[in-house]
């Protein structure tokens, strides 16, 4: 326990460093924003071009799944 006060000074450091990261993103709204481009990220990953894009770029949609159960 010789250099507890040490790490009690970093870690006091290291949250204050947290808080302030956590303030300033909550400030500039940027919760928000990554909401807003999170739900249409998932929006496009369920419509029908992004499936169509998935199968299309998919190398092994051609193999017959029969043949892969006997391998």
């Amino acid at each position: 326990m010789k250099f507890l006060d040490w790490y009690l000074k970093i870690a006091a450091v290291s949250a204050l460093i947290g808080a302030s990261m956590e303030m300033f993103m909550i400030k500039t709204g940027f919760y928000d924003k990554v909401t807003v481009l999170e739900s249409e990220k998932r929006a496009w990953e369920n419509s029908p071009e992004a499936q169509a894009v998935r199968e299309a770029l998919n190398p092994w949609r051609h193999l017959d799944p029969e043949e892969t159960k006997k391998s």
